[in-house]
């Protein structure tokens, strides 16, 4: 099925080189995967400020929208595009303004992530194809995860591509399916949870922010994950601070990783690993079944 990768650096000196690393595992793993990729990056951010990562039709003019957003804000709001995506920078405290005003003005725009260091990216197509249209090996940042999707359930469309984002620098990757998604779906919404596809992937990361939310740490979130989630599955987390990884307790789907001095890095076969600086004076170990990982940023 799908292929999925992490990357948690501990060495501030690889972070200019963390897109051109997460690529580099990528592209190794299309034949898992040639429907559609996606990645988040954990990068800079502006004090104060908050991404929105959004989607548009092909010849989006975003930067006419970063204009009107200015002008009903009444701060400027700077804009990076990077292909069918754009990144637009708002104040904290008018996140909510933007969203209404993006579906006033525009709404044909996905916003498909959002965070005070979250960029996420997803298009159907290979993963070189799509790791080159949004110029992947040029972000840097702290830590990365990354999918790429061989459709097995649902239609070839960038709605069923990954990560999945259901709260600010929240995202998720999947392997596997989970065969309960459709209560738990339910049960979320009905205290406040919404979704924007029929995925079940996306249901996972929703029931780990609706346990954040409930005052849960990612940790323990992820652990209440192996009684309430049933199906096949490897997650692989990405939040704000750090990177996490979980396998439920069968493990059937393949998983490895590989830590050194440097970094942390998952991938759903060695192949996506064996590139990585030094990864032959790493520990490489398969993550056990039903065992949390988690590393935390520290500078």
């Amino acid at each position: 099925m799908c292929g999925i990768v992490g990357l948690f650096l501990k060495d501030p000196k690889l972070e200019p080189a963390l897109g051109a690393l997460l690529a580099g595992m990528l592209f190794p793993l299309s034949e898992r995967g040639p429907d559609s990729t996606g990645f988040a990056v954990y990068g800079n951010s502006r004090d104060g400020h908050s991404k929105l990562t959004l989607r548009g039709p092909v010849g989006t003019d975003f930067g006419a929208l970063a204009a009107q957003i200015t002008n009903r804000l009444g701060d400027v709001v700077p804009v990076v595009r990077r292909d069918t995506h754009a990144v637009v920078s708002v104040p904290n405290g008018q996140v909510n303004e933007a969203r209404k005003i993006l579906s006033t003005i525009a709404p044909e725009i996905t916003i498909v992530g959002t965070g005070r260091r979250m960029e996420l990216y997803k298009e159907v197509g290979l993963p070189s194809e799509v790791a080159n249209r949004f110029e992947l090996a040029g972000m840097a940042g702290t830590h990365a995860i990354g999918h790429t999707r061989m459709a097995t359930e649902s239609a070839v469309t960038i709605d069923g591509a990954h990560p999945y984002s259901t709260a600010p620098d929240q995202c998720l990757v999947h392997n596997g399916s989970l065969s309960n998604h459709n209560s738990v779906r339910r049960e979320l919404i009905r205290d406040g949870i919404t979704f924007s596809t029929e995925n079940d992937t996306e249901v996972a990361a929703g029931y780990l922010t609706w346990r954040l939310r409930h005052g849960m740490d990612l940790n323990t979130a992820l652990q209440a994950t192996l009684k309430d989630l049933d199906g096949f599955y490897t997650f692989v987390v990405g939040t704000e601070s750090g990177f996490g990884v979980l396998r439920d307790p069968i493990a059937c789907k393949p998983a490895v990783m590989v830590e050194t001095e440097s970094y942390v890095a998952f991938g759903t076969e060695y192949r996506a690993l064996v590139d990585l600086p030094d990864v032959e004076h790493g520990r490489v170990f398969e993550p056990e079944p039903a065992k949390v990982y988690f590393w935390e940023l520290r500078h």
